[in-house]
């Protein structure tokens, strides 16, 4: 029986905002985030978290980024989850694989200290697929009537 507590089912979304040209094989990149962070949410394989596990490539030109200093190098990806779905183990995990995504994705493994990952919490009810706003119970449904498609 699928929890609904941490680690229960969810169907994140990553955004990724950079300047034009940090990435070379954007597809690839946003397939390696989402792939990443449903291996840390632990949720099963089924085409219900599958298809509704996606990333976002957002480029800007370079001066729509900078830090104090001015620098425009800098990577903001922001992974928006139901609430509860991460523990503090899987945060610290998915922010460290997500940063090596991006670092090997931009061929630059300094990147990795200019990365900044986000960790966002949808509000119970606050995440809408089919235009119909879910709650974690009714993820958790979807998921076991799901399951009991792939058995039959």
């Amino acid at each position: 029986m699928l929890e609904v507590s941490n680690g229960g089912p969810a169907m994140p979304m990553i955004d990724v905002y950079a300047a034009d040209g940090t990435f070379d094989e954007k597809h690839k990149l946003a397939e390696d985030l989402a792939g990443a962070v449903m291996r840390w949410e632990q949720v099963p394989d089924l085409p219900l978290f599958r298809n509704n596990t996606a990333a976002f490539i957002h480029e800007l030109p370079a001066s729509a980024i900078a830090n104090v200093n001015g620098d425009s190098d800098y990577v903001r990806v922001q992974v928006l989850t139901p609430l509860g779905v991460l523990d503090r183990d899987k945060q610290l995990g998915v922010v460290k694989e997500l940063t090596e995504i991006v670092a090997a994705a931009a061929g630059d493994p300094a990147l990795a200290e200019r990365t900044w990952v986000l960790l966002t919490e949808s509000p119970e009810g606050g995440w809408g697929i089919a235009g119909h706003a879910n709650t974690l119970a009714d993820i958790a449904a979807a998921a076991r009537a799901a399951v009991a498609d792939s058995v039959l």
